[in-house]
């Protein structure tokens, strides 16, 4: 697409989510809350006969027993149907907030939806405390039935937090605080990320753009315009440290708070959260952690030689999304129709599926690509329960990194897909198997571009991409990790500084890049989104583990041969009931468990590095 200078146009198109709803105040939107508040109401009314009996679950007659499961299944039907009418409003809202941050119509939805998800979160509280805390034999009873049997597995896995559970009145009490407690903080944080603006140099000009845009120069090819769009983003955050640095311990504060409060009858630590969230034990995430800290040197090499092809000793923390450097006449930038077609070619090659999928993705409009001045920064796959459609959120300027998120996030939009059939109950899965289909995707665009390059420029152009995951995942999410846990062991003594969050920062930095890196990002713990998304907690390790789990399913991929494609797609279809290590267990036989699987993994990246190394040395660099 040509400007009317006839220049080309390499910004990604606008989403089309208006076959969800045509605007903030859509009658449709009215309607949906209004069957929502009457399935509540009925939940309310049955509540009654299920409050009462959560005190005295081992001493109900039969008749009381019968009575409580029948209650408690029905619930569990009006709570699933209730669900899809307030979350697709939310997941609009959202939308439209991700695209214009100061969209007041979209602002003025996202707090009239507020009550409903704390009445419904509250009205779930009784049937979830029974299915926590019945006895096996009960709780067996309650889910052999068609309607609740699809729950199986999460209701047995949230079990295993039975002596995390608070009474009922106080689970009420919390859920009803969170929305002025620490989901305001998240959400201030948002609104913040998307109203800031900077100044940045282009073209020798001075300009103000939004942070979403100042970011997509950071992909740019110039080394200063990278560094300069990195300073002045810092710059306009460092304004509002001391609000940062309130939200992030307001946040981690209450978490800390509850984990306290829950600490009744076994010690409730910090990371059980996310851990179980991600369906896996805490051995799993050690042994993960340990071999990164092992592969440190292997990933160290790839940050030296991505700073080699920059002709600098070392990278900076401005390179975190830097593009391949451009060293002959390659073409840089591709507009998003190219993108669209090389990411769905790279699919079609696991099964035509996929390749069709992809198509429908882009053909559909369910791809928003735009540059626009008040986009809030990041990407993201989202869904609408409704309709079961995915769709995906992104700032697209044309570099080869923007191809690589694109391909991520179709990833996490072809999981969707093929798990749209399947019961609500079996569609959450953990946040680390969220990221196993995103980061298969991204391997196979690098490695469908890889061989098709055709010179040593365009093999480093695309090999970048590879070494860039393998820094991003193995340095910088550990980077993230390490930091995390120091701040959230200095807050459990108190309010940490914003002195103190920097230095936990820049020690991060040095800890895991080591003498690849220039200069540490002290401020990266204010101007990453994920430190402040509320309902998630070190929201940092599942991408490591993500990356490494997809890397070991593409690994097998050519000797599975003609099965690949069939287990691949079950695999996905199970991540909402299995834990990792089951899922890991059943579909590639392994124990990740053990360091070996994760070893035999990151060792099988070794000659991707090498081969990065030896084209350098072809080019004299």
């Amino acid at each position: 697409m040509r400007d009317n200078d006839g220049s080309i146009d390499y910004s990604g198109p606008a989403w089309d989510i208006s076959s969800e709803y045509t605007s903030p105040d859509a009658p449709e939107i009215q309607n949906d809350l209004d069957q929502a508040s009457q399935l509540l109401d009925e939940v309310s009314s049955i509540n009654a006969n299920i409050a009462p009996c959560i005190a005295r679950l081992d001493r109900l007659n039969q008749e009381e027993r019968t009575q409580l499961i029948n209650s408690a299944r029905r619930v569990y039907v009006l709570l699933e149907e209730a669900a899809k009418l307030i979350y697709d409003p939310a997941t609009y809202a959202n939308c439209l907030l991700s695209v214009n941050a100061l969209d007041k119509d979209a602002e003025k939805l996202e707090g009239r939806l507020q009550a409903y998800r704390v009445r419904m979160r509250e009205l779930r509280e009784p049937t979830s405390q029974f299915e926590i805390l019945a006895s096996q034999d009960m709780v067996d009873e309650y889910l052999d039935d068609d309607h609740t049997r699809a729950a199986t597995f999460i209701v047995n896995h949230n079990r295993k937090q039975r002596h995390e559970v608070l009474s009922l009145e106080e689970e009420n009490v919390v859920s009803a605080l969170r929305p002025a407690g620490i989901d305001a903080w998240g959400t201030l944080y948002s609104k913040l990320s998307g109203a800031l603006e900077c100044e940045v140099k282009d073209d020798n000009e001075m300009r103000t753009v939004g942070l979403a845009e100042a970011a997509s120069l950071t992909q740019s090819v110039d080394d200063t315009v990278r560094e300069d769009a990195w300073r002045a983003i810092n710059k306009s955050w460092s304004e509002h440290e001391i609000t940062c640095t309130a939200a992030i311990n307001s946040i981690a504060g209450w978490r800390l708070e509850m984990c306290r409060r829950r600490s009744t009858t076994e010690d409730v630590h910090y990371l059980d959260a996310p851990i179980h969230a991600n369906h896996f034990d805490r051995q799993t995430l050690e042994t993960v952690m340990d071999v990164a800290a092992q592969c440190r040197p292997l990933a160290q090499r790839a940050a030296n030689a991505m700073a080699r092809a920059y002709r600098k000793s070392k990278i900076g923390p401005w390179d975190q999304r830097a593009p391949a450097p451009q060293l002959g006449n390659e073409r840089v930038l591709l507009p998003f129709k190219e993108s669209v077609d090389i990411v769905a070619n790279a699919y079609g090659e696991v099964d035509r599926s996929m390749h069709d999928f992809i198509r429908m993705m882009a053909e559909n409009a369910w791809i928003e690509g735009t540059v626009g001045p008040n986009k809030q920064p990041g990407a993201y796959c989202t869904s609408f329960d409704k309709s079961n459609t995915p769709r995906v959120y992104m700032t697209y300027s044309g570099s080869m990194t923007d191809v690589t998120i694109l391909a991520h996030e179709l990833g996490h939009a072809f999981h969707h897909w093929v798990m749209r059939d399947l019961p609500e109950s079996q569609k959450s899965y953990g946040m680390s198997l969220a990221e196993t289909a995103s980061t298969f995707g991204e391997t196979l665009v690098r490695d469908a571009l890889t061989t098709r390059a055709d010179s040593p420029e365009q093999e480093i152009a695309v090999s970048w991409e590879e070494l860039n995951a393998i820094v991003s995942f193995l340095l910088n999410i550990p980077t993230r990790f390490s930091f995390e846990r120091k701040f959230y062991d200095a807050r459990e003594k108190g309010p940490v500084s914003t002195e103190e969050l920097k230095q936990f920062m820049a020690e991060s930095w040095i800890e895991w890049y080591g003498d690849s890196l220039s200069e540490p990002d002290d401020l990266f713990w204010i101007n990453k989104l994920h430190f402040y998304i509320s309902g998630l907690s070190f929201y940092n390790f599942p991408y490591l583990f993500g990356y490494l789990f997809s890397q070991a399913i593409y690994q097998r991929r050519n000797s599975l041969n003609g099965t690949f494609f069939d287990r691949y797609r079950k695999l996905l279809r199970d991540t909402g009931r299995m834990s990792a290590e089951d899922l890991a267990s059943n579909h590639l036989d392994a124990d990740i468990t053990q360091p070996k699987f994760w070893l035999d993994t990151v060792n099988a990246l070794e000659p991707r590095v090498a081969r990065f190394e030896e084209v350098l040395s072809n080019l004299s660099l």
